[in-house]
């Protein structure tokens, strides 16, 4: 498994780059996952006796790598706990579609409802029970042939969102064989989790963080990414 890296962390929160198929906090699976893995790094670096306080404040998908923040404390929890209910903690994602989108820019509202048995996302209409409200923005960054590169900003953070939502458009996430049909490659999905905007629990600064894709995923190659994770990282 592709080791964890560490992009920072202090006395309040670590922020580290989840890889690809690894669980966000454990499952059924029993897979190794990101919650033990951060605790067990805070637990030997630090030295510390018992099970180190690690507080899980936001998941990514199995499938999806890139950037998450933990809290270090109760207090860094609530805080970031706070900013994701206000909308203030701000993640953006990169992912290769199949398929060309109907504009450069647009915002996708739907409903889903998740089957917990078949472990899959449907869209469904707003009045059937248990239906929750998606929305994200994307930008089109770049098309080769039958693929799109795009940016996308989530402003509800639902379970298979972005993978259910595109597949609802025909342009479904590269490598996506749970929603992007029987002819879709058998490879990693290509969808990852790039910037992470936060504003530190205690110092109250505004914090940026960056990290590209594996190289080794096929159709990430076909597109610079480094001209679109190298600018504006301050605003």
């Amino acid at each position: 498994m592709e080791k964890m890296e560490v992009f920072y962390e202090d006395n309040q929160i670590v922020v580290v780059k989840k890889p690809q198929n690894v669980p966000s906090q454990e499952d059924e699976t029993g897979d190794l996952d990101m919650l033990s893995m951060v605790k067990s790094y805070v637990k030997e670096k630090y030295n510390k006796p018992g099970e180190a306080f690690i507080g899980l404040v936001h998941r990514l998908d199995r499938p999806t790598g890139g950037i998450m923040v933990f809290a270090r404390t109760s207090k860094a929890a609530e805080r970031l706990g706070e900013q994701i209910r206000n909308g203030e903690l701000d993640k953006t994602y990169f992912a290769v579609l199949k398929g060309k989108l109907p504009a450069s820019h647009g915002v996708l509202v739907n409903y889903l409802l998740k089957d917990e048995k078949s472990n899959k996302v449907s869209i469904v209409p707003q009045s059937q029970t248990g239906a929750k409200r998606a929305e994200l923005e994307y930008n089109v960054l770049e098309t080769k042939g039958e693929l799109s590169l795009v940016q996308i900003k989530l402003k509800t953070g639902r379970g298979h969102q972005i993978r259910v939502q595109f597949s609802n458009i025909k342009c479904p996430v590269y490598g996506d064989q749970k929603y992007g049909g029987k002819d879709m490659p058998k490879v990693n999905l290509n969808l990852f989790a790039c910037e992470l905007k936060l504003v530190h629990p205690t110092k109250k600064e505004r914090m940026t963080f960056r990290c590209y894709p594996p190289e080794n995923l096929d159709a990430w190659n076909k597109f610079n990414l480094e001209k679109y994770l190298t600018i504006n990282i301050n605003n």
